[in-house]
């Protein structure tokens, strides 16, 4: 969709971001977190001492200072997370009541034994531990991602290092949110994100894979699936607009996997949502690793009805006219369009919302006469995300057009705003 609005150079890490070094100051206080060296800037000035335990005095230390080394190298949480106590939380979430244990537990073994193989190198071991503790929801998503994300390659028939790099992938693919404002990370925020937080979040893989690049011993195709987890086949995902060829096989496993963790997360718990999520616009993702969430949703209980097929009915019927009117709003207004800024940014929108119309078309549950009672959970899982699309269609439009004169920004405004009327 867009390109990061603040794209991060090549020498960031030799700031320390107040984000992550507040994060992990905050970890500090229940974690032993030292200097594994001495920590100097640019100048060659002292700043820490090896062995010294961090806390806030290095904070002001580092205040607009460039470093030697990368502050993340230098550090070093000698009781931080590890591979026993990943194997241990991931055991966890297999025998929870957890939407995604059917997908999980026929290969809890397997992914137990990969996990505790796991190579945890210290810049990721530091960024895994501070987010357990002072992230905690955004840990327990990178849990969830290693678990998903293995189980899927163990279910495609994977071998042992190709189901170890997707757990490994799943596991990291977060970690550029500790550089970003926490209020705007995903796991902080409500799914549906206001356009600040958008703006911010939306640099999070670009920064996560610099890291794992830059400042990890890790292979290159994981630093590009971390870069690719919001990525989507038919180029309208983020921050590159990556679309078919472009996006890695390990991308893409990891793109369908954030997805279904959002969907089963936010709403109802229930693997069908993830399912229903997945193939709402087709083309976004690899079918593949669709069909294989799809499937284990199909083997599940059916969620009991909970409306009547003319409550059903009454429920399409609005679906279909929101999709129509956002069509004709956004064709409406590109007509009248002159600036360039404008134009772009409803290509944009008249793009994405004719993809969820197709989608719409193919899911058939326009035509109310063949729906029945029986639907009703998948009627209100689209319905869900209908919304929720439409929605991201207003960010996105509102971050790709930047800024405005003062007639086209309030133009574009009462459009988007109509967008949201879910």
């Amino acid at each position: 969709m867009t390109t990061p609005s603040a794209p991060v150079e090549v020498d960031a890490f030799r700031t320390a971001n107040p984000h992550a070094l507040a994060t992990i100051l905050e970890a500090a206080e229940t974690r032993r977190i030292i200097a594994a060296t001495d920590i100097f800037d640019l100048a060659g000035t002292k700043l820490w001492a090896k062995q010294q335990p961090v806390s806030a005095a290095l904070q002001r230390k580092l205040m607009d200072r460039k470093l030697r080394e990368p502050l993340e190298s230098c550090l070093v949480a000698e009781d931080g997370v590890t591979a026993v106590a990943l194997t241990q939380d991931l055991r966890a979430l297999v025998h929870a009541a957890s939407p995604l244990a059917p997908l999980l537990r026929p290969h809890a073994q397997r992914l137990e034994r990969e996990a505790a193989q796991l190579p945890l190198h210290p810049v990721a071991q530091l960024l895994l531990t501070a987010a357990q503790s002072a992230r905690p929801e955004t840990y327990r998503h990178a849990v969830a991602a290693m678990a998903l994300a293995g189980a899927l390659a163990a279910g495609n028939g994977g071998d042992t290092p190709e189901i170890r790099v997707a757990m490994l992938c799943g596991l990291l693919h977060d970690l550029g949110e500790m550089y970003i404002d926490p209020q705007h990370g995903e796991a902080e925020a409500d799914r549906d994100l206001d356009p600040v937080t958008y703006r911010q979040l939306v640099v999070h893989p670009h920064i996560g894979s610099l890291l794992v690049r830059q400042l990890t011993n890790y292979p290159a195709v994981v630093a590009r699936a971390v870069a690719e987890h919001h990525e989507r086949l038919d180029g309208s995902g983020f921050p590159h607009a990556l679309g078919g060829d472009a996006m890695s096989p390990l991308g893409r496993l990891l793109a369908v996997t954030e997805a279904a963790l959002n969907a089963t997360h936010w709403s109802y718990g229930h693997l069908m949502h993830a399912s229903v999520a997945l193939r709402a616009v087709p083309g976004e993702f690899d079918l593949g690793w669709v069909g294989r969430i799809s499937r284990a949703a199909n083997e599940q209980p059916a969620l009991q009805a909970v409306m009547t097929r003319a409550d059903i009915q009454a429920r399409l019927v609005a679906l279909d006219h929101l999709l129509k009117a956002a069509e004709r709003n956004v064709a409406a207004l590109a007509e009248q369009a002159r600036a360039p800024a404008l134009q772009r940014a409803l290509a944009l929108a008249g793009f994405l919302v004719q993809r969820l119309r197709t989608g719409w078309n193919e899911s058939g549950l326009w035509n109310t006469q063949a729906v029945a009672a029986a639907d009703a959970a998948e009627v209100e899982a689209l319905e869900d995300e209908i919304y929720f699309r439409l929605r991201a269609v207003r960010r996105a439009t509102l971050q790709h057009a930047g800024e405005l004169p003062a007639d086209d920004a309030t133009a574009l405004h009462a459009l988007c705003d109509s967008l949201d009327m879910g």
